[in-house]
């Protein structure tokens, strides 16, 4: 049987026949158009002429939507989104009796005549879409093509920071095709909805001539472009200075960073940066990177800071820690990706995951991603790395391969749901290649192996988009279940953690506003094994939520930019529970064995020696260059940390830390533990 589509249809146009609909609904959106539109003063002022085309959706609610402009004016941005939502709203397209969201493509030529409209083109409108739900691939191409940026046009990924991702996401979300959960995002995938282009243009300084005041505000410090290639390099810093309460002496960052990104054809890009670095911090970071615990210091080391790797002594109290990341990129076709290299991913809509986070240390990895029309499916292989003493054979550290899947299925335009599912096994095992079956079951391979050779988990996400800047997310992640016991939350085997969290982007009507609200809680012994080289962790760090495991947690984010301006607040309040010595596991430290549990009945979550803990972070950021990410800022972060029971070796503290510098947000690197 034949698939019947319909376009969307104007009040005006339910009295035409079938043949006529299609003209009706291109003249009727030309009209309605072109009533809303007022040309702005900068073309006029700027004599601007040419042709620009705005990409635009009739959703299945009948609106009207722009999705893309290629054009550099911000203020004819805004008109054409303004006028497109003045717009009356129609009856939507359909496709099978079904709504559905089509797409369309609006040429504008300028001058403008007539009174301040646009000068009428051969067909003022012209369709896109043969296809209705199909995917956004002309528009991505159209994207990548119109953009000025090599970067831009790359599959080359947009470095991960949460501030940053803020916007993306929300204009991501305004699509019903996308899939936000697998981060990072590449260049190319964004550019198709967001005009990256205008996202850099409206904040360079055209005024600068000088090769020191280009390179400053506006450019990299080196780009080389021929015919099929091309590479951009700068050279970075992250140099901070600071005061602690505690501690005499000044805290400092002193990171030097060498970035090179690049591209062969259209097909092949390739990222490397490497940072030099020594640093002395607040207390309670020094604390944790010089924690002399079996189960934490990494051998051949004095410390291990956190989210980055290994540390030597560096002077009084400080430390040196170098960090290398990179990664190739190939894109055969538009259906698939391919990554392998050096550095971190995160799965999720939140702040935090429970799934895959970036808290650790950068891991090597091969990604596939496979898309096609509402299903995104991402494999990740990963090698980690055990740097604990005990576990070191012949001088080298143990290694463990992690290898998960995750499939993202838009249900509906407003409903994502995630399937998630990794097994971990040991290096010394060597790498069994059924787990680069791309489509089997993990939970299958470990059975097949046996109890003692692996560790499987499974989990769930889901997104619900309740308006077009309200979104609602959520995580489950599943490490052992008992369904006998499935009433019985104090059974140890009942591992598992929830994560709920809400996003309202323009808060109250304020443009760029940002609001968010989390909780997440893991039960104890959740991501442990009873072989602990075989927990889900990296480099002394867990590769779910930060905090590990036997914890609740709530956060609020407030967000706020204003031109080169970005303000943040961050308040998280919750309570863990540790072990109070080193023979008895009560679930928090997912590297201790679970056989040193402290029974199989009457667990509960905190228990232990429990803390309280609450974290303030207050961040102000100016951008100084786009091309870079380089910005000004300056923070300041307050730490209670209050155990039922104080030892020697386990203390509370009250920490507050000063900050300011320069850096370029090239990653997130999580203080908040």
């Amino acid at each position: 049987m034949g698939q019947v589509e319909k376009l969307p249809v104007f009040k005006s146009c339910t009295t035409q026949d079938s043949l006529s609909l299609e003209d009706c609904f291109y003249a009727e959106t030309k009209k309605a158009f072109f009533k809303e539109f007022k040309t702005p003063s900068v073309l006029t002022t700027d004599r601007f002429t040419g042709a620009v085309t705005a990409t635009f959706v009739v959703t299945t609610e009948g609106k009207f939507r722009l999705i893309y402009l290629n054009s550099p004016y911000i203020e004819l941005k805004e008109e054409v989104e303004r006028s497109f939502l003045r717009m009356e709203s129609v009856a939507p397209a359909m496709y099978n009796n079904n709504k559905v969201e089509m797409r369309f493509q609006l040429p504008l030529q300028f001058p403008t005549e007539n009174g301040g409209k646009i000068s009428e083109s051969k067909k003022a409108v012209e369709s896109k879409i043969k296809q209705p739900k199909s995917d956004l691939r002309k528009v991505i191409a159209q994207a990548r093509d119109a953009s000025e940026y090599n970067e831009h046009r790359s599959q080359l990924n947009i470095p991960f920071n949460h501030i940053k991702y803020i916007d993306y996401d929300y204009q991501l979300n305004k699509a019903s095709e996308t899939h936000t959960a697998f981060k990072p995002y590449t260049y190319s995938f964004v550019n198709a909805y967001v005009d990256l282009d205008q996202e850099k243009q409206k904040f360079l300084k055209p005024n600068k001539k000088t090769w020191l005041g280009k390179k400053l505000w506006n450019e990299h410090l080196l780009s080389i472009e021929g015919d099929g290639y091309w590479l951009n390099m700068d050279v970075l810093a992250d140099i901070q200075l600071g005061k602690a309460n505690r501690g005499s002496t000044f805290t400092y960052n002193n990171t030097r960073v060498l970035t090179v990104n690049g591209g062969l054809g259209d097909k092949f890009s390739f990222s490397t940066t490497y940072y030099e670095s020594q640093g002395r911090f607040a207390g309670y970071i020094n604390d944790y990177i010089s924690n002399r615990s079996d189960t934490f210091k990494p051998a051949f080391s004095e410390g291990l800071v956190p989210g980055r790797g290994k540390a030597k002594g560096f002077g009084s109290d400080a430390y040196d820690y170098p960090v290398a990341e990179g990664y190739l990129a190939y894109t055969p076709n538009k259906f698939l990706q391919f990554q392998f290299g050096n550095g971190k991913n995160f799965i999720g809509d939140g702040y935090r995951s429970l799934l895959l986070s970036d808290a650790t240390a950068p891991m090597t990895y091969f990604k596939m991603n496979f898309s096609i029309w509402k299903f995104n499916y991402t494999n990740l292989w990963l090698w980690g790395t055990d740097v604990r003493a005990p576990v070191v054979v012949n001088n080298e550290h143990a290694r463990k391969y992690v290898a998960i899947h995750y499939l993202s299925i838009n249900i509906t335009d407003r409903l994502n749901l995630g399937l998630f599912e990794t097994a971990v096994s040991k290096g010394d095992q060597g790498f069994d290649v059924g787990y680069l079956n791309p489509v089997i079951f993990y939970r299958s391979i470990e059975f097949n192996r046996g109890e003692d050779s692996g560790n499987a988990m499974i989990g769930l996400t889901a997104k619900y988009k309740l308006k077009e800047n309200i979104h609602l997310y959520s995580q489950l992640i599943v490490d052992e279940f008992s369904f006998g016991k499935i009433s019985d939350l104090g059974y140890w085997g009942n591992k598992f953690g929830v994560q709920l969290g809400a996003k309202y982007f323009n808060a109250f009507d304020v443009d760029d506003l940002y609001l968010q609200a989390e909780f997440n809680t893991v039960r104890p012994y959740t991501y442990a094994h009873k072989d602990p080289v075989l927990n889900y962790a990296n480099y002394s760090q867990p590769l779910g939520h930060s905090w590990g495991a036997n914890f609740w947690e709530a956060l609020v984010i407030a967000n706020y930019k204003f031109d080169r301006w970005t303000t943040s607040a961050k308040f998280i309040l919750g309570q863990k529970g540790f072990d109070p010595d080193d023979t008895i596991s009560y679930g928090g430290d997912v590297y201790k064995s679970y056989d040193t549990r402290r029974g199989d009945n009457n667990n509960e979550l905190g228990q232990g020696n429990k803390a309280t803990i609450f974290i303030a972070d207050l961040q102000a950021r100016y951008l100084l260059n786009p091309s870079n990410n380089l910005s000004l800022f300056t923070g300041l972060t307050i730490r209670k940390f209050s155990a039922e029971t104080t030892t020697p070796n386990f203390e509370s503290s009250n920490d507050v830390w000063f900050t300011l510098g320069i850096k370029a947000d090239l990653f997130n690197w999580y203080f908040d533990f």
